[in-house]
């Protein structure tokens, strides 16, 4: 039986998360994983997630194009949007930022803080878990599931 790698859509955010990630650590080879996902929650690309936008500016262009997915080409049914919804929701809270608040004096991150990177992290082991699964080993570059 052959295996699907159709890459279910509540992997978007994910695969742009570690992609983001592992140029991070392409970039500065000496890096370990943590410290790329806490260099990762400097960027943009975390505030584009963080607040909701990346998931707006898709649903935009999807309402637009009448459910079509620009990069499957496939119409996205109801119960998929719903799951979407419910994914940038999650996104919103878990990765809630607080300027100028990520560490305390002692450098110790904060609560909030460690929550976000927890949540970024899980994100990427479920994007690892899906390659493992569909047997696409090349695309686990982070080896956060070993």
């Amino acid at each position: 039986m052959p295996i699907d790698n159709d890459k279910p859509y509540v992997l978007r955010v994910a695969e742009l998360i570690y992609s983001k990630v592992v140029n991070i650590k392409k970039e500065n080879s000496e890096m370990t994983n943590i410290q790329a996902f806490e260099v990762f929650m400097t960027t943009k690309d975390y505030d584009l997630i963080s607040s909701g936008e990346f998931h707006n500016q898709w649903f935009l262009e999807l309402k637009k194009n009448d459910f079509i997915d620009k990069q499957t080409g496939k119409k996205i049914n109801e119960e998929t949007m719903r799951l979407l919804e419910i994914q940038k929701d999650s996104m919103v809270k878990f990765l809630m930022k607080i300027p100028k608040l990520y560490y305390t004096k002692s450098h110790f991150p904060l609560e909030i803080s460690q929550r976000a990177f927890d949540h970024l992290w899980r994100v990427c082991e479920s994007y690892e878990m899906w390659c493992k699964e569909t047997k696409q080993k090349e695309l686990i570059q982070l080896n956060i599931l070993d």
